[in-house]
């Protein structure tokens, strides 16, 4: 009878290790896909920006998507060293003197104050979303270009104007 009852517990041996190995496996793996820290944006509650993360692409500027821990947010890069942060819900710009630019019908403002990490700001959409991007790792048309579709999903309601776009009074006194 004593060797049946080592038998039988022996049997279950591997199977009753089975689980705690598969648990602590999962953790070690979970561990490596950490997500990004990051803070919401004022806005982040926004219903628009429900939309715009659900229409954000797994690859942008060919770096692949990174979990982050904040609502309405975004990040492309690697583990670690994310190249481009995108937050929707940011306070909306108003009229500026940075430069303005326009890629695939979407107003970006661009601020180079950090450089060589970029901020670009959406003008004339409500909410805004803002995305930064590290000039060093990737092109900052490029991120913007992929990124069209999802912001796009916030309509215009205005564009830049650049000094050209402005018809002043013909009774106003020349410069």
């Amino acid at each position: 009878m004593t060797l049946r009852f080592r038998a039988r517990h022996a049997a279950l041996r591997p199977a009753a290790l089975a689980a705690p190995v598969l648990f602590v496996g999962a953790l070690l793996l979970s561990g490596c896909a950490a997500a990004v820290p990051m803070q919401p944006a004022p806005d982040a509650t926004n219903a628009k920006c429900a939309d715009v993360v659900v229409h954000l692409p797994i690859s942008v500027a060919d770096k692949a998507e990174l979990e982050t821990n904040a609502q309405a947010t975004g990040a492309w890069g690697e583990p670690g060293a994310s190249a481009i942060l995108l937050h929707c819900g940011v306070d909306v710009p108003g009229p500026t003197t940075l430069p303005c630019v326009s890629i695939n019908g979407v107003d970006w403002i661009e601020d180079d104050a950090d450089a060589p990490l970029y901020r670009f700001t959406t003008y004339g959409r409500e909410p805004a979303v803002e995305v930064v991007v590290d000039s060093k790792a990737v092109a900052g048309s490029t991120v913007l270009a992929d990124l069209t579709n999802a912001v796009s999903v916030i309509p215009a309601t205005g564009a830049c104007l650049g000094a050209d776009d402005v018809t002043l009074p013909s009774d106003a006194p020349t410069p």
